[in-house]
């Protein structure tokens, strides 16, 4: 029977490593049915067996046996004690009374060997952290964005070498957001990450194989094919593989994100967090004494060049507009145009954009991507025109509900509203600025005036640049004295002779 580590090793190399049973069977010297017994065996409660004759009578010398095989550690592979070798040694110090074989001795030194060198491979993991390596992960809290709470998504890159982290803010945690952090936070470093350490994340793995390889999402796989880093995975369940970004999103939670963050846009905050996170970085590393800054220097030189152009992060589906021009993505609705009902389109997704393309990929419409369920974005005047050949049907929509009151009123007082829908359809078709179409009715309304080419003629003198006339500097040479013309001459003609 294998003692506890062999068995533990076996486990590990099947269920961490993946590998074959074959495999491990070769490596660990192992029978095939032997290791093929302890990969299956799910039931590990201690068995109270009695101990073999051999461990007790080993177990007079184990502690002295022990400290050779310890200090050898320190010493060449070919300057180790042998399983003989110690044997001789017992043999010297005890003479007749070693009440133990030499083959006993000899399985105990092996057993003791692989066990150590066990321990070694296994400790050296969580301590081997190589300048330039990058570990991921998302962490979730809430923020405020111009006025509105959500629930928020914050990416986490942590360099485990220097103890460095940034993070960035999404609304979400899906392959657009997971490539934009990703190269927002290359750019700002100027550099990539050698090896990048991830969860099994549906962003960007498909399917974990059976011999523990992962089936990669291909656009995951540009990306980092793009940008030249290795990207390794946890084994399923084996967060604690990744501890130093775990650790990393917790510190970030409690020192960036506690009070509340409270911005106007989450782009332009984006940005303050790496500040944010570069100053923090001023502070001493945990073990090392010195400050992360320094040790990220390292951490930047043993990483990869940024590539000449940067990555376009997008995903790009074709999808059917249903009879009102709307399409779904994912559980939300998005507007075309009227044009396009029962039309297939195509949609070009990025982390906070929808933009709707025609069959030429020309764009036809844009929104802001919608995170939630159930939700719906209509931008409403590649349908005004449609709306002014049926007036009627302008209550009955959610764009009369938000339109501004100038404009209801105007509307209502026309004696035919279509008129006044199509003035605010060619406003809108020229700039979707519901805003400054209502200032320019407003100012016109305020002379007076209230015809449709005294509004267009607002709506252009506010949508031009506001170019003011520099006075103008004459030169002194260009200036006459002042004239006193001679008026007399023309009494003359007044008299009918001269004055004379």
């Amino acid at each position: 029977m294998l003692t506890m580590d062999y068995v533990h090793h076996i486990k590990f190399l099947y269920d961490e490593k993946g590998y074959s049973l074959r495999k491990i069977a070769e490596e660990t010297g192992h029978d095939f049915k032997t290791v093929q017994k302890y990969v299956n065996q799910q039931d590990f409660n201690e068995k109270f067996e009695k101990c073999a004759t051999v461990s007790k009578k080993i177990d007079v010398y184990k502690h002295e046996v022990m400290e050779w095989l310890l200090a050898d550690l320190e010493m060449p592979r070919k300057q180790r004690h042998t399983g003989k070798r110690v044997y001789v040694r017992l043999k010297e110090k005890y003479g007749e009374e070693l009440a133990i074989s030499l083959r006993s001795v000899q399985s105990f030194v092996s057993d003791v060997k692989k066990d150590l060198q066990m321990k070694k491979e296994q400790a050296y993991i969580p301590l081997s952290h190589a300048p330039g390596q990058a570990q991921a992960d998302f962490g979730e809290a809430i923020f405020e964005e111009n006025g509105e709470r959500f629930t928020g998504f914050y990416f986490n890159l942590s360099f485990p070498y220097s103890n460095g982290g940034y993070t960035q803010i999404f609304k979400g945690q899906n392959q657009e957001c997971l490539l934009q952090a990703m190269r927002q936070i290359f750019e700002h470093l100027k550099r990539v990450p050698t090896v990048i350490l991830f969860d099994n994340l549906s962003a960007a793995v498909i399917q974990i194989k059976k011999d523990g390889g992962r089936k990669l999402v291909e656009q995951f796989s540009r990306f980092a094919a793009h940008y030249g880093f290795q990207s390794n995975f946890c084994n399923p369940g084996k967060g604690n593989e990744k501890g130093n970004v775990e650790a990393k999103v917790g510190y970030h939670r409690r020192n960036l994100f506690v009070p509340m963050p409270v911005f106007e846009d989450v782009e332009l905050y984006n940005r303050e967090l790496f500040e944010q996170c570069d100053r923090d970085h001023e502070r001493q590393h945990y073990k090392r004494k010195v400050d992360i800054s320094k040790l990220l220097v390292d951490d930047l030189k043993a990483m990869k060049q940024l590539p000449k152009n940067p990555y376009e992060v997008h995903r790009l589906v074709q999808l059917k507009a249903n009879g009102y021009g709307r399409i779904q993505l994912d559980t939300n609705q998005y507007s075309t145009t009227p044009d396009f009902a029962y039309e297939k389109v195509w949609v070009k997704m990025t982390h906070n954009k929808v933009a709707i393309l025609n069959e030429d990929y020309e764009e036809i419409v844009q929104h802001q991507r919608l995170y939630g369920t159930g939700l719906e974005s209509m931008k409403w005047t590649p349908y005004l025109h449609l709306i002014a050949k049926k007036p009627k049907s302008l209550k009955q929509t959610l764009f009369y509900q938000e339109l501004p009151d100038p404009w209801k009123d105007f509307i209502e007082q026309q004696e035919k509203p279509r008129p006044a829908i199509e003035l605010l359809a060619d406003l809108m078709k020229q700039e979707d600025n519901l805003a400054r179409a209502t200032e320019a009715l407003t100012a016109t309304l305020q002379l007076g005036l209230k015809d449709a080419d005294s509004i267009r003629l607002t709506w252009n003198r506010l949508s031009e640049p506001n170019n003011d006339i520099a006075d103008i500097t004459v030169p002194q040479a260009f200036i006459q004295a002042e004239q006193k013309p001679d008026l007399s001459i023309y009494d003359g003609f007044l008299t009918g002779g001269n004055p004379s």
